[in-house]
């Protein structure tokens, strides 16, 4: 019931023609198409809500990341915000999934109201098969409307920006905001959910890669700890740099893509993310040099959370499929903004289980709206944001995992040594990597 043309399932480079042509981007000098997500550049964990009703009344861990929204505050504005897209001369639509692990697959249809954003789906979430497509059926959907602004007298929202999960309607619902992580947040939270109070299957916000013997290793940490930098590691095949599930078989990653910080990005410090930026994909937040269309990648000018999204398989050691044995190694990485922590130390499962649980690292400036020093922060599990259940679910299904597989368990500091921030030195990556 839309009067709305729909392009549905376009290939990147006609989303990146599409954007181009509607005035939202440019294309830097290495053919990356660069766009601004607007009024939000990062997340916006105050706005995040769940709906509560009878499915998850009793198994949401309440608190101030899991914010309950009623039932008919979410039908009425998703009813107004389907409203608002139908009044859209264009949509742009796509079938996608989660989990490389054909066992855990999720269905994805997402709904954007603009080309970008929908080649940030079709960068971030796994790409089925053109012979899959006709008979594709969506579990879930990614509803995103980021022009709509909410009005929160009425809506029930804190303030014009929302993004609402449902998971009895299987309905993510985001407004007023362009972020991009958004939708990968949202999902990953509904996988939290879903995998460990369902299927048995520990969900974690992490990076994993294999070495030649097929040897995993698993690093857990906060947003900009390190977790895509290490994991983009030459001599490893990478499974994925954010988000995977631990099964009784191994390892896989929920996504089909890699959302890296450029913030200060080198090719000499990153060769492996610099490399990716090239046509396809989608760089946020970033400004050129006067008179060029070179990225000034230490510029801050719009935000510190510059980012860019990428296929999988623009990284040259990708393992394709994204998927692993079981870990011998797990790390956890700590930036430790007062250096205080050693620079690696071995844990014991006990020990271990209580880094996670408490997960401390300093919140690293940009990852959220309005932080730009460093500041210590506790987070459970190393993503307590996205974590839908109890953190002591998390924690109990790691310590188990641990003690029947006997992985080792290290925490490295990625942050500073000698003296706090502005102090001491920021770890090298080649000192942390070894």
């Amino acid at each position: 019931n839309t009067k709305s043309a729909i392009h549905y399932q376009l290939q990147p480079d006609e989303l990146s023609e599409q954007t181009l042509l509607r005035g939202q981007g440019e294309v830097n000098d290495t053919g990356a198409l660069c766009i601004r997500t607007g009024e939000f550049t990062g997340r916006s964990p105050q706005d995040k809500f769940i709906v509560k009703d009878a499915l998850t009344e009793n198994s949401v861990h309440w608190n101030n990341f899991n914010i309950a929204i009623a039932p008919e505050k979410f039908t009425a504005l998703k009813a107004k915000v389907l409203n608002y897209l139908n009044s859209k001369e264009e949509l742009w639509v796509r079938d996608a999934y989660a989990c490389a692990d054909p066992q855990y697959r999720l269905n994805i249809r997402v709904i954007n109201e603009h080309a970008w954003s929908n080649l940030f789906a079709y960068n971030m979430f796994l790409r089925p098969a053109e012979q899959e497509l006709s008979s594709f059926e969506p579990d879930w959907h990614i509803i995103q409307a980021p022009g709509f602004k909410a009005d929160p007298a009425i809506d029930g929202t804190r303030q014009h920006n929302f993004a609402i999960v449902s998971f009895t309607e299987k309905t993510i619902l985001i407004g007023g905001t362009g972020y991009t992580g958004e939708m990968k947040k949202g999902i990953f939270t509904i996988l939290n959910y879903l995998l460990p109070h369902k299927l048995n299957v520990l969900s974690m916000h992490c990076s994993a890669n294999m070495g030649k013997d097929g040897d995993v290793a698993v690093f857990f940490g906060l947003s900009g700890t390190g977790k895509t930098t290490l994991s983009a590691d030459p001599n490893r095949k990478l499974i994925g740099d954010d988000e995977h599930g631990w099964t009784n078989d191994g390892v896989f990653n929920f996504e089909g893509g890699c959302y890296a910080k450029c913030i200060d990005l080198t090719e000499e410090k990153e060769p492996e993310i610099f490399r990716a930026i090239k046509p396809g994909a989608l760089v946020e937040n970033v400004m050129f040099f006067d008179n060029s269309r070179q990225i000034d990648f230490s510029n801050k000018a719009i935000t510190e959370n510059t980012r860019v999204s990428y296929p999988l398989h623009y990284i040259s050691n990708a393992q394709e499929p994204s998927m692993g044995g079981l870990p011998k190694n797990i790390f956890f990485l700590t930036c430790d903004a007062y250096g205080v922590l050693p620079p690696i130390s071995k844990l014991s499962p006990g020990q271990a289980m209580y880094q996670f649980i408490s997960g401390y690292t300093a919140r690293v400036a940009g990852t959220e709206a309005g932080v730009t020093e460093p500041k210590a922060t506790f987070s459970a599990c190393f993503g307590a944001p996205f974590l839908p259940l109890h953190p002591g679910k998390y924690a109990e299904m790691l310590g188990e995992k641990m003690r029947t597989h006997e992985v080792n368990v290290w925490m490295i500091n990625t942050g500073w040594s000698g003296g706090g921030y502005g102090v001491g030195n920021r770890m090298k990556l080649s000192y942390t990597r070894a």
